[in-house]
């Protein structure tokens, strides 16, 4: 299993990256803010747009150094990746089927029943552990909607149908999110998705977050030869890293979703971490993304025992697990990809 290194944040806007030797240096305006060695390193994630040097791209791009480009605003701009070192032969079987909608459907059904159970789990916690500040019947009654539409998905074999069902399945989450923030409610509240832009407190973590977990799964996937770009349930796009959204639908909710309610829950974060523009878009302030990025490394660090394989990894190693899950299915070495299953 792949060891979890550390992962560099740059969060000032006018810092400019460069490379000496086998280490990262950080300027500003010429003045040398720090200096840290490369083979500490899986990730650099840098918001701003002063950049970085091309022998920089080229150091980390050579040995799988993740080099992420954020705006200030926390929305993703680019990620810098080497020449292709992946098995062609893994990479030719990963296409094959992307252009096959039923083998595609075989694929794309777990990811759906894996967002799904985790969901349904979430839900469960929750009445298990707060009954008395819950609807516990509401809960229940939507857990077994999930139920019932994990058996329809488990039996489809038909891409947009299933599409439908994950859907449904949303839907009937997402009625229940803002029930489980249990603390500062008149600050932070889920009345539904907003994307691009984020309308609320919520929705900007959220966004925020699931842009991160998307970095990490992509980077997992690349990292066992497969392509980030092609994916099963979700659709070619240019600039789209498909099947990094795929294989992180069953994170989401256990990942992404249970980590922006811990920090709402737990008053890590107020409303006074958040700037609302002109237009109704909501961002976090720059001391409230490096508190949500501090914390997202401790949770990423934090031990748990996988489903499937059986052994005891940080959190963070978990989309590489799921990554090397599903090429050993697209190698035949599986009977079928074995979805992350959180209880």
């Amino acid at each position: 299993m792949k060891k979890l290194l550390n992962t560099l944040f740059i969060t000032q806007p006018d810092v400019y990256l460069s490379l000496d030797g086998d280490n990262i240096i950080l300027l500003k305006e010429q003045e040398k803010l720090g200096r840290l060695p490369l083979h500490n390193l899986e990730s650099i994630i840098a918001f701003g747009y002063t950049g970085a040097s091309p022998a920089l791209m080229g150091y980390c791009a050579e040995r799988n150094i993740s080099l992420v480009f954020f705006t200030m605003n926390g929305r993703f701009l680019a990620r810098v990746i080497g020449e292709s070192k992946g098995n062609v032969v893994l990479r030719k079987k990963q296409y094959a089927i992307s252009e096959d909608e039923v083998l595609s459907a075989k694929i794309a059904r777990n990811f759906i029943v894996g967002k799904i159970y985790n969901h349904k789990w979430i839900i469960e916690r929750m009445t298990r552990d707060y009954p008395l500040r819950i609807d516990v019947a509401r809960f229940k009654a939507i857990s077994q909607q999930l139920s019932a539409i994990m058996l329809d998905v488990r039996a489809c074999e038909d891409l947009e149908r299933l599409r439908g069902l994950e859907g449904q399945a949303a839907v009937s989450y997402n009625k229940l999110f803002d029930s489980m923030i249990l603390q500062q409610k008149e600050d932070f509240y889920f009345h539904s998705r907003s994307r691009r832009p984020p309308l609320d407190n919520v929705n900007a973590m959220l966004s925020f977050a699931y842009s991160l977990l998307a970095i990490d799964v992509a980077s997992a996937l690349e990292g066992v030869g497969l392509d980030a770009y092609v994916g099963f349930l979700h659709q070619d796009r240019p600039g789209r890293a498909s099947l990094a959204l795929d294989v992180m639908e069953e994170l989401r909710g256990v990942y992404a979703d249970k980590f922006v309610l811990s920090l709402i829950n737990k008053k890590m974060v107020s409303n006074e971490d958040f700037l609302k523009k002109e237009n109704g878009a909501v961002m976090m302030r720059d001391e409230a993304r490096k508190k949500f990025l501090t914390a997202w490394q401790s949770k990423k660090q934090e031990k748990i025992t996988h489903p499937y394989l059986g052994e005891k990894i940080s959190w963070g190693l978990i989309p590489h697990a799921q990554a090397l899950l599903l090429a050993r299915y697209l190698r035949n070495d599986l009977d079928e990809y074995p979805p992350f299953l959180w209880k």
